[in-house]
């Protein structure tokens, strides 16, 4: 049986973030799975910066880790620097992000997808969609090849209708020297989809040989680098390569303008929105008018290339005009580029077409997952791959739908935000996105979410075992500070170096390190702390879960308890098919939207944008609660 007599389970088309995911997902979840891109040689590729995580960012990818997905481990495996960000916040805000090598990157994911069961390969572009009766039934090739499967997960990225600007010219084209895919947006269209466009830029890449380093600030990893991954096959790095940051300055901004009248952002010829919170060189300075200089980090594609990724720079201003201003930055004075800046225009379709598994309201066994539902980035975009290979499988295993709710995932917040309230811009994760922060932690990612994966059946048992001996440790740990006692005469001297109040007598260990200023490295000073830790051979990830855990408990448990009483609303169903007209005393926005988007939840409803708190109050009467 060659390839075009077979059928497949599900069909995943796009090689990226997203499709590598959902591949890997379903694969794994025992689907018989065809991956179908239109360049294998590009599997998982970095098409902007060569990084991962990062705020909000590093959480989904920590998360997706917890859910038996690849995004973790092949970051840790290409890893060339690794920080721990916000640090000196609160660890609801610390989010960890690797530099990563480009090319090792896309080489570790292909060879992992490779080495997946169940999963098959094929090269070609896909230009539509065999459907019957709003089913879906396989898919259709440029040489006319038509594949069966029973569901298909769309992870076009860039690629549909794509057009490259710089300056005056543009041309098609998914990424710098791919082709565009054409063919998918109108069939959908003539089906009844909306599709809007969106666009993205990325800064020009230089030759690192050509850049002074020695007019530029430094930027180190960590000292003591940790990684994302909770399996203990991935090592943290024993040696990182440095980034550097250097600043544009009022004249580089005035050599910008001055190409202006020739930006196709600003002559009209680009009239999609692009991502207000990655914004193009050219609309920061018009923006942010007031500010003489924003800053550049200039970032290895690698350990061993001399290509750099000059982030801060985004840019679609014509090349001549790229190189005068970037020659103008303290370091790049005799710059060389490997290939100017660039903008992107695609199509992506609105994602309140889709219902919480990422399955289009239109189309049975039809999913959407990445650029095509107007998010931007690689950890938006796997983890919404992850979801759609994991709920593509689990339809055709005619078993229950699997969802993250809101206190339970960054990932939950993310396909909420965008199948509620939609979006008109790239959409990318923010912790202030998130009304659980302090709950959706990087640090406790497993421990939310291994269970659930272990269930499904894509999280060993190996992992399962190991998040549960972590979690148990940890509790043991807090149990230990609760019913350990310090005397003074040991704990004043710690104290007084920390400028806290001293005691009067003995006291548990809980009470002292509960204090803000009195952190673990400071409680370690206490000889039966030190020989705990020794004795039980605690690493770092279990201190600092205690460390969280104690000092954090008073938050923690506020949080829980406000997403209970939110969680009561989650488990009130709207039934199928409820008739919103009939309602009159709702407003007439509450009863359009709520039409359109068929949430299936009321706790969902009360997300939509347009129905007030007065319109629930309304629907639960109605209900008869």
């Amino acid at each position: 049986m060659g390839l075009f007599q077979e059928s497949y389970d599900v069909i995943v088309v796009g090689g990226g973030h997203a499709g590598g995911e959902a591949a890997a997902a379903a694969a794994n979840m025992g689907s018989k799975t065809l991956l179908i891109t239109m360049s294998l040689q590009n599997i998982a590729q970095m098409s902007c910066n060569p990084a991962m995580g990062g705020i909000a960012k590093g959480q989904i990818v920590r998360e997706i880790d917890a859910l038996g997905g690849y995004s973790g481990i092949v970051s840790d495996t290409s890893a060339i620097q690794f920080k721990m960000l916000n640090k000196s916040k609160g660890p609801a805000m610390w989010s960890p992000r690797t530099q990563n090598d480009r090319m090792r990157f896309a080489e570790d994911w292909r060879l992992m997808l490779e080495q997946t069961k169940n999963l098959d390969f094929y090269q070609e572009m896909v230009n539509g969609l065999l459907i019957e009766n709003e089913k879906v039934l396989g898919i259709k090739t440029t040489l006319g090849v038509k594949i069966k499967g029973k569901a298909v997960v769309l992870t076009n990225g860039t690629f549909l209708n794509g057009l490259i600007h710089i300056g005056e010219k543009n041309f098609g084209g998914g990424r710098a020297g791919e082709s565009a895919a054409t063919g998918i947006t109108e069939q959908l269209v003539d089906i009844g989809f909306d599709s809007g466009r969106m666009k993205t830029g990325t800064p020009p890449r230089v030759d690192g040989r050509s850049l002074d380093f020695s007019k530029m600030i430094e930027q180190p990893g960590d000292k003591s680098p940790e990684k994302f991954s909770y399996i203990d096959a991935t090592k943290p790095l024993k040696k990182q390569r440095s980034c550097h940051m250097t600043y544009t300055s009022p004249d580089v901004h005035d050599l910008l303008r001055e190409g202006f009248d020739r930006s196709p952002m600003f002559n009209g010829r680009i009239k999609s929105l692009g991502p207000r919170y990655c914004p193009s060189i050219e609309d920061k300075i018009n923006r942010f008018a007031d500010k003489e200089r924003h800053q550049l980090f200039v970032e290895p594609e690698g350990w061993n290339t001399v290509e750099y990724y000059v982030n801060g720079f985004s840019t679609s201003l014509p090349e001549d005009v790229q190189y005068k201003a970037l020659s103008s930055v303290v370091g790049f004075e005799k710059v060389k580029f490997f290939r100017p800046g660039y903008a992107i225009e695609y199509d992506y379709f609105p994602p309140t077409q889709l219902k919480h598994t990422l399955e289009t309201k239109l189309v049975e066994g039809l999913y959407f997952a990445g650029q095509i539902n107007g998010t931007t980035g690689y950890e938006e975009a796997a983890s919404q791959g992850l979801m759609a290979g994991i709920n593509a499988s689990l339809k055709i295993q005619e078993k229950n739908e699997f969802t993250l709710k809101r206190n339970e995932a960054y990932i939950g917040v993310l396909i909420d935000d965008l199948i509620t309230k939609g979006t008109e811009e790239p959409y990318r994760m923010f912790t202030s996105r998130a009304e659980y922060r302090t709950l959706l932690r990087q640090d406790n990612a497993d421990l939310r979410l291994t269970p659930k994966a272990f269930e499904l059946g894509i999280a060993s048992e190996k992992r399962m075992r190991r998040m549960e001996e972590k979690h148990e440790q940890a509790k043991q740990f807090v149990q230990f500070f609760k019913t350990t006692s310090v005397k003074p005469e040991e704990a004043n001297p710690v104290l007084e170096s920390k400028k806290s109040s001293l005691m009067k007598q003995s006291d548990k260990m809980f009470k002292i390190f509960s204090r803000p200023n009195i952190t673990i490295d400071d409680v370690r000073k206490f000889k039966t702390v030190e020989e705990y830790i020794q004795d039980n051979n605690l690493d770092n990830e279990m201190i600092e879960q205690t460390e969280i855990q104690v000092k954090y408990s008073g938050y923690i448990e506020k949080e829980k308890n406000n997403a209970d009483k939110l969680n009561r609303l989650e488990n009130v169903r709207i039934p199928k098919n409820f008739d919103y007209s009939k309602i009159k005393s709702m407003s007439f926005e509450a009863r359009e939207k709520l039409k359109k988007i068929q949430p299936t939840t009321v706790s969902q409803a009360s997300r939509i944008s347009g129905v007030s708190p007065n319109d629930i109050s309304v629907l639960l009467v109605y209900m008869g609660r």
